[in-house]
């Protein structure tokens, strides 16, 4: 799983067929920090997420059993939204250690 914010929208008025109805969405990496990583996906969204909203990715084969992607031509799925993330204590000090830079 990738964990992503969601950052645009991409519509699409050609396109197969099997995708009709499907909100495709901009998404970009992010660390466990909030901090951007390289690249950016499109994803089709299965749990209705909203802008700038912290979301949970899968791709792959595992995007196509994503609910309503069986059959689809989806490399990137949204899967979940994120409430919150909670580190172990090693992870919270590093984390805080890059808060204050």
């Amino acid at each position: 799983m990738i964990l992503a914010r969601i950052v645009g929208t991409v519509v699409s008025t050609r396109k197969d067929s099997r995708l009709e109805g499907c909100k495709l969405l901009i998404v970009k990496p992010i660390s466990p920090e909030g901090a951007d990583e390289s690249g950016y996906l499109i994803a089709v969204d299965t749990v209705d997420a909203g802008f700038r909203e912290q979301v949970l990715i899968v791709s792959g084969s595992a995007a196509r059993l994503a609910a309503d992607c069986k059959d689809r031509p989806v490399d990137a799925a949204i899967i979940g939204v994120v409430d919150s993330i909670n580190l172990d204590a090693q992870h919270e000090r590093e984390l805080a250690a890059v808060r204050r830079k």
